[in-house]
């Protein structure tokens, strides 16, 4: 089919120089240097530092709680079983419903806490950039 030894490669390969020039845009050059990223404040950083400490904060303590009642209650079923809450046992109604509702809280509590600590940041570096 194709003439010469290479009759089992694919012809577009023979000629994928050809085939890259005429089809691929070319690569720009790069550019002489990088821009350079705006200068940090000890403000900034201290913003930042403080925004990621209240996140890690807030993410180990909703950790907690979802690890208290994914493990916590179901291991102290038996001790549990005579507090009722809404007509039932407490470990039943956290194993039926109790615990989607606690997961969907978590979430909640989250998002509108995150929301506090995101305007705290914006407010401290909108200060910090006014400031000289």
């Amino acid at each position: 089919m194709y003439p010469g030894p290479a009759h089992d490669v694919d012809p577009d390969c023979r000629f994928s120089k050809h085939l890259v020039d005429k089809h691929m845009p070319s690569i720009p050059p790069p550019a002489s240097s990088p821009a350079e990223p705006p200068p940090v404040t000890a403000a900034m950083a201290h913003a930042h530092r403080l925004y990621w400490r209240t996140n890690l904060a807030l993410i180990s303590v909703l950790m907690l709680i979802g690890f208290v009642v994914s493990f916590g209650i179901p291991l102290m079923a038996t001790r549990l079983a005579h507090v009722r809450f809404a007509g039932f046992p407490l470990p039943f109604y956290f194993g039926a419903q109790g615990a989607i509702l606690v997961y969907v809280a978590l979430i909640v509590v989250y998002i509108v806490l995150m929301q506090f600590a995101d305007a705290r940041l914006q407010r401290t570096l909108a200060v910090a950039k006014t400031e000289p």
